[in-house]
């Protein structure tokens, strides 16, 4: 079929995802529209307006292309089609088209680093050592004994290699055995990814949310990583997992990869208005990897880090993160995810209830940065506790009981209480993953009945940050505070705004130190100043304004 370019006139501002409300949906368990018990793309078509309402600014959409699903499509087998699960060509269009008429842009997952071993490129590349495309994945001899060319471990447990027996060498895999890692030390494979980008670029997509961003180049010397330095942690990898006790720093986090940063940057610069986000984890060094991704104008516009995706919640982490991103971050620019397809629900995780969840919220949309919404937190949806005989993930399985894996935050979306499936799918298909009750309970309908429900407050505050260009723009500066409280500063063009934090149960009262502080209104917490005192019931919010 003929690509037409899609109109992007949403607005001239080129760095509109500064201040963005990106939205994560995932696919498979967003809405059902054919009644097979898996979510598609036509069935996000149809929730379109209920986004709009909320007030997201831009979908991040996980990956739809064609895959086996061995890894649920971070397995691709074709970067230019749409798996037939999901629908086809034309229904992403139709999809795009009225996500820009509602005013809304569209991010799609872009997973690079490695494909699905079903892709042609691998197929061609594993039948013999001289085909023309022998040399576009990471294969190596085996050592003198028959054992694998490094001690490189995959994130999904056990070695980084498989041996094949057509081309009697090992292939590379960070990932699954069924993953295998492109060669980006090859210029012919780089023009190829980019070429694969062009083609969703023309297309119209607003931007690209980039899976495992640093873990594309590996090292060509093939060096072994050494064990970790007592004290370090790799970033975002739990301790069940062998990953944890090495430092990747040669299968994954090469100085190459900053390099083909700067040729997808100068792609997307091509594009009007077009962003990037990338996921950077399994790094020891996180706040400097984010400012060399970030760093303004040549490379990604905003990265993602896994501190605010562990179990710790408590003032001085938060206070803690915050301090050492501002420190570290330079000419950079974070996006900000409290969780997502990857992890434990929030909620769950930090160890509060739904009623917690706008807290949860404000904090991550009024501190600098881009915030990114999982699908469902705006509803206070806690973890799902999926029984081993029901498990998909296979990462979930592997580490079985010691991580439950990925499941529970991947049920699908409850939007109507009374309704089978909870509204999910109208087929006699049960759904791929089950819905908990309490999930049926916070279902969509239920909540937007209710003007004091989490989905009501949630949507209220991300209204109102949108009037709010501080919150938007604004510069951060920490403040002392008592307790479990954490309170910063945003300022911008003459104007300070204070944000305060009560994320503990004992209330709060303490001195700002600005006289001339006065209470803001329409977001819908309860904080409040007086004289310069700040006074916060427990888990609650305070929003002021004053002139610098």
């Amino acid at each position: 079929m003929t690509v037409i370019l899609q109109d992007r006139q949403l607005g001239g501002d080129s760095d509109w995802w500064r201040s963005a409300l990106i939205y994560q949906v995932y696919p498979r368990s967003y809405q059902d529209s054919n009644g097979d018990g898996i979510g598609d793309l036509k069935g996000i078509h149809e929730r379109l307006d209920y986004l709009a309402w909320l007030g997201v600014d831009a979908l991040w959409l996980s990956p739809f292309f064609k895959s086996p699903m061995k890894d649920f499509g971070y397995d691709v087998s074709d970067y230019r089609a749409v798996d037939p699960m999901f629908g086809t060509l034309e229904d992403f269009d139709a999809l795009l088209a009225r996500a820009h008429q509602l005013g809304i842009r569209i991010l799609i997952d872009q997973v690079l680093s490695h494909t699905s071993d079903q892709h042609a490129w691998f197929r061609e590349s594993r039948r013999s050592r001289d085909n023309p495309r022998a040399d576009w994945f990471v294969w190596a001899d085996p050592q003198p004994d028959g054992t694998p060319p490094t001690n490189w471990l995959s994130i999904f447990g056990g070695p980084a290699w498989e041996w094949d027996t057509q081309r009697r060498q090992y292939y590379m895999h960070n990932f699954l055995a069924s993953q295998p890692d492109l060669n980006f030390h090859n210029p012919v494979v780089q023009d190829a990814l980019l070429d694969e980008v062009r083609f969703w670029l023309d297309r119209g997509v607003d931007g690209l949310r980039l899976d495992t961003a640093n873990m594309y180049v590996h090292d060509a010397l093939l060096r072994n990583n050494p064990p970790l330095a007592p004290g370090e942690v790799v970033n975002g990898v739990g301790r069940e997992n062998p990953y944890a006790m090495q430092n990747p720093m040669y299968n994954i986090n090469r100085p190459e990869n900053l390099v083909f940063m700067e040729r997808l940057r100068a792609l997307l610069d091509a594009y009007p208005a077009t962003t990037s986000v990338g996921e950077l984890g399994a790094v020891t060094d996180m706040y400097q990897t984010v400012a060399a991704y970030t760093e303004q104008g040549r490379r990604l516009h905003m990265g993602y880090s896994f501190d605010f995706m562990t179990p710790v919640f408590n003032a001085a982490h938060v206070r803690s993160v915050l301090e050492r991103m501002q420190a570290g971050i330079g000419s950079g620019w974070p996006c900000w995810a409290f969780t997502n397809h990857d992890m434990p629900r929030v909620v769950t995780r930090w160890g509060q209830t739904p009623a917690q969840a706008p807290l949860i919220a404000a904090l991550m949309l009024s501190i600098r940065g881009t915030p990114c919404m999982y699908q469902g937190d705006e509803l206070g949806l806690p973890e799902a506790d999926v029984p081993f005989e029901l498990l998909q993930d296979p990462y979930g399985i592997r580490f079985w009981p010691d991580f439950k894996g990925r499941d529970g935050c991947r049920t699908p979306m409850p939007w109507q209480h009374d309704a089978a499936n909870a509204g999910f799918t109208g087929g006699r298909v049960q759904p791929w993953l089950p819905i908990p009750a309490e999930h049926v309970a916070l279902s969509v309908d239920v909540q937007r009945a209710d003007p004091a429900s989490v989905l009501n407050r949630i949507r209220q505050f991300v209204h109102w940050r949108r009037t709010q260009p501080c919150l938007l723009r604004g510069e951060q500066h920490m403040l002392d505070a008592p307790g479990e409280v954490v309170a910063f500063v945003r300022k911008l063009d003459g104007k300070a705004q204070v944000c305060a934090f009560n994320l503990g149960a004992v209330p709060q009262a303490f001195d700002s130190g600005r006289s001339g502080l006065e209470n803001l209104s329409g977001h819908g917490f309860r904080g409040r100043c007086r004289a310069a005192v700040i006074t916060l019931p427990p888990h609650e919010v305070f929003f002021g304004m004053m002139d610098t």
